[in-house]
């Protein structure tokens, strides 16, 4: 009936003989003629798929991408798909890579039709300071509520490597290796049903805290810096201790810390960023930053950096936020995440637990204003 498809045969057999459910990331043709005058010349529409088999070797879902980065190979869907499957452990949802940053149609998922897990295959290439993919899926996991199984190819020469499991209170395991080559297996055990588990975040409203609280003492000079094409607003913690606000359009962040020990070689700034973001996709942002700057020359604030040495004996972040969708992000030095030692509290307010166990490289919450795209 469909031909022969030798890479679906093998994916089968590996599900059934093994009872387990297993996905995959392949291409997809489907045939068109003059009768669609978009198909494309050679006859066929080509789509970035992922494929789901259950235990018994039988495909139960296949997902075509949708939100296309750099991918001059392939067509995407008309309709943006929302594909779900039930499985004994949960209701699952797929999509892939860049899908993730907008709502159609990862935000569809969990929203509407309500997924416990979101399987994501991806090719993700990591941009420091917020979109490295350990820390960007992770918070993604926790701000949405949802289990995220981040499966990221591995290719060191174009910055590709980081997956892990990731639960709403934070990653149950993940791997981040750029100095080998080596594929990793993580293995990890999660609640099926998030959103019913006592361990569950519970819901935040993002912007209570700061909407209340009087803007913080403007001690020091404001100045813009660069981070990822976009136009931050910073100001400096220029104190070992002390409460900062900056503000950028509609957005405020607000900024309660205590460093361990005030180093003169490290300089930390509080960044604000209220506005589109339109380099390589075009998405609109709302971002409060606690970020190390490259060097303690305030114009290399916003650039990549990846150690630290100033530990935090406590930080607590919120914003002003016009969106419901925020996602909390701590990383450590080394490029290393923080599971258990944070949380969000209902407020909104970002804040540590103890302090913190290693150097800090940013503290963020990432806000998307979809209805701004």
């Amino acid at each position: 009936r469909f031909g022969p498809a030798p890479v679906q045969e093998r994916l089968s057999c590996m599900a059934r003989n093994n009872s387990i459910y297993v996905v995959a990331n392949i291409g997809d043709k489907k045939p068109c003629d003059s009768s669609d005058p978009n198909c494309p010349g050679d006859g066929r529409y080509q789509y970035n798929t992922d494929v789901v088999f259950d235990t018994q070797g039988k495909l139960v879902a296949r997902y075509h991408k949708h939100n296309l980065f750099a991918e001059s190979q392939f067509n995407y869907p008309k309709e943006a798909e929302a594909v779900t499957f039930e499985t004994p452990f949960g209701k699952f949802g797929i999509f892939t890579c860049f899908d993730i940053l907008f709502y159609e149609p990862a935000v569809v998922l969990v929203d509407k039709m309500q997924v416990d897990t979101v399987l994501f295959p991806t090719a993700w290439m990591n941009v420091l300071p917020f979109l490295t993919a350990i820390e960007f899926h992770s918070a993604w996991a926790m701000g949405m509520r949802v289990n995220v199984l981040a499966a990221n190819t591995h290719n060191t020469s174009i910055e590709m490597t980081g997956s892990g499991i990731y639960a709403p209170a934070g990653a149950r395991t993940y791997s981040y290796n750029r100095k080998t080559e080596d594929g990793h297996l993580l293995i990890a055990e999660l609640d099926a049903h998030p959103r019913l588990s006592p361990a569950s975040p519970p819901a935040v409203s993002w912007n209570s805290y700061a909407l209340t609280v009087e803007k913080f003492s403007q001690n020091d000079h404001e100045f813009t810096g660069i981070i990822f094409h976009d136009p931050f607003t910073f100001v400096e913690l220029t104190k070992p201790e002390g409460n900062l606000t900056v503000c950028q359009k509609d957005l405020c962040c607000h900024l309660r810390y205590k460093m361990a020990e005030k180093r003169d070689d490290e300089v930390y700034v509080l960044g604000a960023f209220d506005g589109l973001h339109v380099i390589e996709g075009q998405y609109y942002l709302q971002i409060c930053t606690l970020v190390k700057c490259l060097s303690t020359n305030l114009s290399t604030c916003g650039e990549p950096v990846e150690t630290a040495q100033t530990k935090f004996e406590m930080f607590a972040l919120s914003g002003t936020f016009g969106t419901s969708h925020v996602f909390p992000e701590v990383l450590y030095s080394g490029v290393q995440l923080a599971p258990g030692e944070f949380e969000v509290l209902t407020d909104g307010r970002l804040i540590n637990r103890n302090t913190t166990s290693k150097p800090v490289l940013t503290v963020t919450l990432f806000g998307r204003w979809y209805e701004k795209d």
